[in-house]
């Protein structure tokens, strides 16, 4: 690394120059800057959040981030987050990234880490200490070019997410994260949280968003997140007791063709290899894959 090289932690007015490199290193992740802005200034004391940027010649040109999973009831897991924008690469910049978050989070008490990589970054992480468990496939669509929408189930009425009560939002949102495939479980999500850092967070865009109700129960949702002209499915997800009726192809649908309407000409999701059920709907909503990243695992000493 070199000496015009400078790490230091972010701060909020970093949000723009943090998603120009965001884009550049995952065109087909979508962060808006405000949505950007919210990470680095709003988190939970007892995540321990810490968030780096890299300059280089007064450019921003990576960002670091790390923290304690506070959503899960397994002591001590973690999240990492490096990338560094390709024309800066190769200067060591994203191992002393590395090395502050992996002290950071030994000496807040983590035992391990998760971090998500390129294929290009395999040696990189591994050199590191990660080793893989999972593969998350990335996938795109236009939305303005889907396949014809699902009938409406008797029973079912489908609103845009604003028509909500949050606590309805909320209710969903977390009887169907417990069985997301992932290394922890879900299963440990606070509500006052919930509301400070999703609903009532810049990243959801709620008019866009859709749910499915049976009475007053939210049985399905998608989330839809925007910057610009790109949209992403921050979550989509239906209670057990309302599984195999369609429901999820049927609320992405209707979701799409809100997104294509307000001007979204790119619309990204993700999903773990292991959630056929969502790779399906999507493979038939249109989406095409653009990457595969590998979910890796870190041990952390004390």
């Amino acid at each position: 690394m070199t000496s015009r090289v400078v790490i230091r932690s972010a701060v909020g007015d970093d949000a723009d120059g943090v998603a120009a490199v965001r884009r550049a290193v995952y065109s087909y992740k979508v962060m808006s800057p405000a949505a950007t802005r919210h990470m680095i200034t709003v988190s939970a004391p007892k995540e321990r959040f810490l968030a780096l940027v890299a300059e280089s010649g007064g450019e921003l040109v990576a960002w670091g981030s790390a923290g304690l999973n506070i959503w899960t009831s397994e002591p001590g897991q973690s999240h990492t987050s490096i990338y560094v924008h390709p024309d800066h690469r190769k200067q060591g910049i994203g191992s002393a990234l590395a090395d502050r978050l992996h002290q950071h989070l030994s000496e807040v008490g983590a035992v391990r880490t998760r971090a998500f990589v390129h294929p290009d970054g395999l040696e990189f992480a591994r050199n590191l200490g990660y080793d893989g468990t999972r593969q998350m496939h990335y996938a795109g669509v236009d939305p303005r070019a889907l396949p014809d929408q699902p009938p409406t189930p008797d029973g079912i009425e489908l609103v845009t997410m604003d028509q909500l009560d949050p606590r309805q939002a909320y209710t969903a949102d977390s009887i169907a994260s417990l069985d997301e495939p992932g290394d922890s479980p879900i299963d440990s999500i606070d509500y006052d949280r919930w509301v400070e850092e999703i609903w009532n967070g810049p990243a959801v865009d709620k008019s866009l968003s859709v749910a499915a109700l049976a009475g007053d129960e939210v049985a399905c949702f998608t989330a839809v997140e925007t910057d610009s002209d790109r949209a992403w499915s921050g979550m989509t997800g239906t209670i057990p007791s309302y599984r195999g009726r369609g429901l999820a192809k049927l609320v992405k649908s209707v979701a799409l063709r809100r997104c294509a309407e307000a001007g979204i000409t790119a619309a990204y999701t993700s999903n773990d290899d292991e959630n056929g059920p969502m790779l399906a709907i999507n493979n038939w909503l249109g989406y095409r894959r653009v990457q595969t990243e590998l979910g890796l695992l870190r041990p952390l000493g004390s």
